[in-house]
């Protein structure tokens, strides 16, 4: 099933492309928060600080592949909008060869770097072991991540956000399950949770895969087109690298910050581990509709279609600032009982960190709502260069702040406090390059300048 974005009334198609694409992510992260708070409420909190970890670890490895994935997919939206068959089956080859030769690269340095890892994120001696233990399962999986994420961008950059959907459900599902078998069941600590994870993956990507192999032949390339074109990798790799580098860079001061985190020692390591989640799970939404915005954004940029370009800016804009301000609202109000959901209320040490965290991150969701609209329609008009110089200046002001700010009175709320302002900065920059005409081309036509 394939949707053509450059036709239509222009939110409510963008909208019926955009709800299957959040509700796959928000089950992805509701795995994800089945395993935090399997693990906090069965093994306890030192267990959910080493997964929650290792968690921002697997994040910071996953968004390389997830930053290829999604830099092919504009290129792929564009070829589909242009109606350039040839040309999108041909990226699609260039595309899968180069992603795929990164992921066996990537698992096999980091398996060969695993105690290295360790002790770059500063991990309290006493937790060391069982985040080991959890990270040399949960790297097998990345190959399906690759997967899964190869074929979803395929799938949605020709308008099909359904079908990702549909195989990310079955695997939250499954994960689910497994968590409970594995962990409560058989026993198996965190080396389960992370089996159940792994399995679930898999799951996913392959699934996937054939469907898109047996179910969308149309899609296919000849034999002509499997070969790599250098061409063509040139190309894929100019949309995908500098969004890779710009996912990569996003990543790397969380992990960066989480290294600072897990100095402070386990109860602030539990309470990040566990607010993260929530905080994820909060504006996952407005991330994913980023992302459809791309995509619709690409499309029509392939086909030239500068009024509908306009009109999904002004609707988008709108839609995330609504929805940002409500979520925020919720956040705040119900922090502690989300907190509560993940960790016992006898860890009250626990329990005010995360709250304080959830406090000062959530009132400002609007800012990286922002944010994720601004990378996503600079990737999608080929200019991914923007989103990185977005992307360093919300997270190398975050690093830096909570580096600076952690080391006076403020102590721990320096982090906190440091991620807002960078979201912040960020924005402001991203904003002025637009208006004040400093990308004056692109500026002039999404504003209707002529």
């Amino acid at each position: 099933m394939h949707q053509d974005l450059t036709q239509g009334p222009v939110m409510p198609t963008m909208l019926r492309y955009a709800v299957p694409f959040i509700l796959g992510n928000l089950l992805q992260q509701g795995y994800n928060v089945a395993d935090t708070l399997i693990v906090g409420r069965a093994l306890g909190p030192d267990a959910l600080a080493a997964v929650g970890s290792a968690y921002t670890l697997m994040t910071f490895l996953t968004s390389i592949l997830l930053g290829l994935c999604m830099g092919s997919g504009a290129a792929f939206s564009i070829a589909f909008g242009q109606r350039d068959d040839s040309g999108l089956k041909e990226s699609m080859s260039a595309s899968f060869a180069l992603i795929a030769l990164l992921t066996v690269l990537l698992n096999l340095l980091v398996y060969a770097g695993l105690d290295w890892i360790l002790r770059f994120m500063r991990v309290p001696m006493e937790l060391r072991g069982m985040m080991g233990e959890y990270l040399a399962v949960i790297f097998a999986g990345i190959f399906a991540t690759f997967l899964y994420n190869y074929f979803a961008a395929v799938l949605r950059a020709v308008g099909n956000s359904v079908a990702p959907l549909i195989f990310l459900a079955a695997s939250a599902i499954l994960n689910i399950a497994l968590d409970l078998w594995f962990v409560l069941g058989l026993r198996r600590g965190v080396a389960g949770a992370a089996e159940a994870t792994v399995i679930s993956q898999y799951v996913s990507g392959v699934g996937l895969a054939l469907y898109f192999w047996f179910r969308c032949p149309a899609l296919r390339p000849s034999p002509a087109q499997l070969r790599v074109r250098w061409l063509r990798v040139r190309h894929i790799a100019g949309f995908s690298l500098l969004t890779c580098v710009q996912q990569s860079v996003m990543n790397l001061g969380i992990l960066l910050v989480q290294g600072l985190v897990n100095s402070f020692g386990p109860t602030v390591m539990a309470a990040f581990a566990a607010a993260v989640k929530i905080d994820s799970f909060a504006y996952m939404p407005v991330q994913d509709f980023g992302n459809a915005f791309s995509t619709f954004i690409a499309q029509n940029y392939g086909a030239g279609r500068e009024d509908r370009i306009r009109a999904g800016f002004r609707g988008a804009v709108r839609a995330a600032l609504i929805f940002c301000v409500g979520v925020s609202l919720i956040v705040c109000l119900l922090a502690r009982p989300l907190m509560l959901l993940f960790v016992s209320g006898e860890e009250t040490a626990v329990v005010a960190e995360g709250v304080r965290y959830l406090r000062i991150e959530g009132a400002f969701y609007c800012g990286i709502g922002c944010l994720f609209l601004l990378y996503g329609l600079y990737r999608a008009l080929g200019r991914p260069g923007m989103s990185v110089v977005l992307t360093v200046i919300s997270l190398g002001t975050r690093v830096a702040l909570a580096y600076l700010l952690s080391a006076t009175s403020l102590g721990v709320v320096g982090i906190w406090a440091s991620v807002p302002i960078g979201w912040a900065l960020a924005d402001a920059v991203g904003l002025s390059c637009y208006f004040l005409g400093r990308r004056g081309k692109d500026a002039a036509f999404l504003s209707g300048r002529k």
